[in-house]
């Protein structure tokens, strides 16, 4: 199973369109999941002509995205638990508020966003995977996105790109 990950696409405010690089992959995903900070429903309907698309919301989405998509939530995809959540709120790093935000779900991967900052790593046995962004790369100097293959294993990769 092939799934694009995404988050803080800041859509239109960041970008007028999705870029050439992640329009490549999306044909080949079977599923995609976006961390939040869509700004836009416009960018779910677009994601949704290539495959389903899973997703939470962000700080900076209003009542139309929060009416598509809950603040965090669980997925199952080939047999292993994904949490989703965006990472924002009081206090803490990100990276401490998504384990926490889970830490009573025993997961096999998080996937969240917010700080911009592509990051792949394991605490205990779950792996944190944030796709970076593909339209606000901030200090980072590529623009990122996430492409996950899960079979028996999960295999995460950033796909970067300028």
């Amino acid at each position: 199973m092939k799934i694009i990950v995404l988050s803080d696409t800041h859509m239109p405010k960041k970008a007028k369109q999705l870029p050439e690089r992640l329009i490549e992959e999306l044909p080949s995903a079977d599923l995609i999941i976006h961390a939040g900070d869509w700004q836009t429903p416009d960018l779910y309907e677009e994601l949704r002509a290539y495959a389903p698309v899973k997703g939470v919301y962000g700080n900076v989405d209003g009542d139309d995205i929060q009416a598509l998509f809950p603040f965090k939530q669980i997925i199952e995809a080939e047999g292993k638990l994904i949490g989703l959540v965006h990472g924002h709120g009081e206090k803490k790093t990100t990276e401490k508020r998504v384990v926490e935000a889970f830490e009573e779900e025993e997961l096999d991967l998080i996937v969240f966003g917010h700080s911009h900052l592509p990051l792949l790593r394991f605490v205990k046995k779950t792996m944190l995977f944030n796709p970076g962004s593909v339209t606000d790369k901030r200090r980072m100097p590529n623009y990122s996105f996430g492409i996950l293959t899960i079979d028996t294993n999960i295999r995460a990769e950033h796909i970067f790109f300028t």
